[in-house]
């Protein structure tokens, strides 16, 4: 019997090594046979152009004016311009003002590689245990639960020191 315990115990920890880890938390896999329907986007409207002179050049594996840009999309839903997202990565002039008051205080010049390692120990640490499970699950949530914002309590603080504060959706607790 306590041989079978040996082979055991050196099965789950054979199973927890390993750097080719998933340390992901996110299961997001199809099991259905069919096809995967968030694939696919369908094309803009076709328009007759108003100046065939105008039109962009055709390149091989790039966008057409017909293509769906759903990020561009979102940003001028939420009341910004989709057209700062192509300008590069420089900051916007409009913008100057806010990111000198947010960086009055300085700011690393790594800061991007060193979150991004942060965040990586702090997912292998989370993913330990995610390979000794008998159905797969997305564990993303669980796992940044901590650092979730509760809206509503934040809210509640902001009211109960006097500060006005916007009205929130109701609470779905």
């Amino acid at each position: 019997m306590p041989r079978a315990w040996l082979l055991i115990a050196g099965l789950v920890l054979a199973a927890c090594s390993g750097e080719e880890r998933d340390i992901s938390l996110r299961d997001l896999r199809s099991f259905t046979d069919g096809p995967d329907e968030f694939s696919i986007i369908p094309g803009k409207e076709l328009q007759a152009p108003k100046d065939y002179s105008a039109l962009p050049t055709p390149t091989p594996g790039g966008s057409n004016l017909t293509d769906q840009d759903p990020i561009g999309d979102g940003i001028a839903a939420l009341g910004g311009r989709a057209s700062a997202r192509q300008l590069g990565t420089g900051i916007p002039a409009a913008d100057g003002a806010l990111v000198t008051h947010a960086s009055r205080k300085g700011v690393p010049s790594d800061i991007r590689e060193s979150l991004a390692a942060e965040d990586e120990d702090f997912r292998r640490r989370k993913s330990r245990f995610t390979k000794i499970r008998i159905v797969k699950v997305d564990r993303y949530s669980e796992a940044y639960q901590r650092e979730k914002l509760n809206a509503h309590a934040v809210q509640e603080w902001w009211r109960r020191r006097g500060v006005a504060t916007p009205t929130a959706p109701p609470d779905d607790r």
